[in-house]
Parts: C-alpha cells; structure tokens; sequence
C-alpha cells in the first residue's frame, strides 16, 4: 500500500488548532494538578490524623482507577453537580468537563511527587526557620517548599510528559484534541493511516524532545 501524505499540508491549520487545544489543557491542567496535589502532600504530612488519612484515601483512590474512567465519569457528573449549585443548566461543555477530571486525576500523582519533595529536606531547615520566629505555614512557604520543588522539579514534568499523551484519551467524549483532530481529517479525505503515522510522528518529537531536556535538567540540579 502506497502512503500519500499530500493532504498533511493543507491540513495543518486545523491541526495546529487541535494542538492548541491539546497544550491548552496539558497547562491548565498541570497547574491545577500542582496546587491541588500540593495541598494534598501538605495534609498527608499533617499531624491531623483525619486529614491525612482524608488525604491518603483521595490519592490511593485515583491512583487506583483509569484515566479514561474519570474523563468518561466527570462529563457526565460536573455539568450535574454545576448545575446543582449554580441553577444554570447551560452545559459546561467537554473541555471544562475533562479539566476538571485531569486536575483532580493527577493531584494524586503530583501530590506523591510534592511529599516526596518536602521529605527530601532535612528536619534541620524547618528547625532553622522556627528558631527565626516563622510559623509552620511561613516555613513551609518560604524555606521548604522553594527548596523542594527545585529538587522534584524533573520528576514534575516527567509527569507533565505523561500527561501530555494522556491527553490524547479525551477523544472518548468528543473533544478535538491534536489526535482527534488528525484522526477526522484523515477520515475525511480518506487517509486515515497518513494522518495516523503523521499524529503519532508529532507526538514523539514534543515527548521525546522533553524527556531529553528534562534528563539534562535533572544532570544540571543533581550537581
């Protein structure tokens, strides 16, 4: 079978539209995904016993289920729950429906990195700041959590990485992403394997690109 990749060219505004909205969620999503799972690792390390184990049970539960079953779970339940609070029943519509579901997904993700992080810095420093007059939420603010984010600050966007793939599964509620995108327009025309082989080539470069960036930061702080 002769490959005829041709319609990739006229096709590339519709694509690069569709990675926009691709990189668009990834963004969005990693900082919703940090601050949350941010708050998430700073209860588990809490002396409050409810809080941790509420905390515990959030993160083991969504490492515990597929993406895909999220996505698939939170378009059908946020447009309820807004429409519950707010009494608007305008639909919030697939992308707001599939952030929601990839920051609450990978809080619990970037929430074990963040723990992890905080661990990683000696009981002396938070000493150091209590002997300074700082209260906990300073310390944490202004000494341990600067220091910890530069050591987790690879592992963070390894896992962005990952993300960046995964946000190819939001096809299952409609949204055109970058592949779902390619994807159609390879139906349309005809040239579904073209525009395939042509998906799959784009996501490589950006992931395989960022992995080797993010090694050699990881070579630069490990010094």
């Amino acid at each position: 079978m002769a490959l005829d990749f041709s319609q990739i060219i006229p096709a590339l505004p519709g694509l690069a539209d569709g990675m926009v909205l691709t990189l668009k969620l990834l963004v969005m999503a990693v900082g919703g995904g940090v601050v949350l799972g941010t708050l998430l690792a700073l209860a588990r390390l809490s002396d409050n016993l409810l809080l941790s184990r509420l905390a515990k049970w959030y993160v083991n539960y969504f490492r515990s289920i597929p993406l895909l079953l999220v996505i698939s779970w939170f378009y059908l339940v946020v447009p309820m729950v807004l429409s519950w609070i707010t009494g608007d029943l305008t639909p919030v519509g697939a992308f707001t429906s599939c952030l929601v579901a990839f920051v609450m997904f990978e809080a619990a993700y970037f929430s074990e990195i963040v723990r992890a992080g905080i661990q990683s810095i000696s009981r002396g420093q938070i000493n150091a700041a209590y002997a300074l007059g700082m209260s906990y939420g300073h310390a944490m603010r202004l000494v341990i959590l600067p220091q910890a984010f530069r050591k987790m600050m690879p592992l963070l966007l390894q896992q962005s990485i990952i993300l960046f793939q995964d946000t190819s599964l939001v096809y299952a509620v409609g949204l055109m992403d970058f592949l779902n995108t390619a994807r159609s327009k390879g139906d349309v025309v005809g040239l579904p394997h073209e525009f395939l082989l042509f998906a799959g080539a784009v996501y490589f470069v950006i992931s395989f690109g960022a992995s080797q960036w993010v090694k050699r930061l990881q070579k630069r702080f490990a010094v």
